[in-house]
């Protein structure tokens, strides 16, 4: 099903580079990374529900959100052609993770139930060597949290390292 879903997307963005140009380049590398991400997840089994959701109240999108078994996913797609000084992943910095984490409480607050589904924020890094070539893409599962971790967070984690203690140190 899937091989059958990459032939028809391909043979759609052919066509579609016959009409006149209305995104910029950057625009349709991401658009074709985001595809390209889309069959990637299919293929290692992702249910997808939802692309491009956006909500009123927030500016942007989260590029894509399935399910990966019983785990409910957010993920965001990062294109890139070229090899660069940092990977794709490296741009979802602290302003974009509390960017999508606020997009997805907008999407669980509109889920049926009182409960909320186990969920994860996901990045795929899709990297295309030149323009027309073939896309390496990576899986970062687990991507971040939920909460923003801080620097007392990782002061503790020192801590237990050295004393073997939970407790925080003060």
């Amino acid at each position: 099903m899937t091989w059958l879903l990459s032939q028809i997307t391909g043979l759609l963005q052919r066509i579609a580079s016959f009409r006149p140009k209305t995104f910029t380049a950057h625009l349709q590398t991401g658009s074709r990374g985001e595809t390209a991400a889309y069959l990637f997840l299919r293929r290692k089994g992702y249910r997808i529900v939802a692309t491009n959701f956006r909500v009123p109240q927030n500016r942007g999108e989260i590029d894509l959100i399935g399910w990966n078994g019983e785990v409910l996913c957010f993920i965001e797609v990062k294109t890139r052609i070229g090899e660069g000084l940092l990977p794709p992943e490296a741009s979802v910095d602290g302003a974009k993770k509390a960017h999508l984490r606020s997009v997805a409480r907008s999407y669980l607050r509109r889920l049926p139930g009182d409960r909320n589904p186990p969920c994860r924020f996901d990045v795929v890094s899709v990297t295309y060597a030149e323009a027309g070539s073939k896309p390496e893409i990576r899986l970062i599962k687990g991507a971040f949290h939920w909460h923003r971790r801080t620097m007392r967070d990782f002061a503790t984690f020192v801590h237990f390292r050295e004393s073997g203690s939970w407790r925080p140190r003060r």
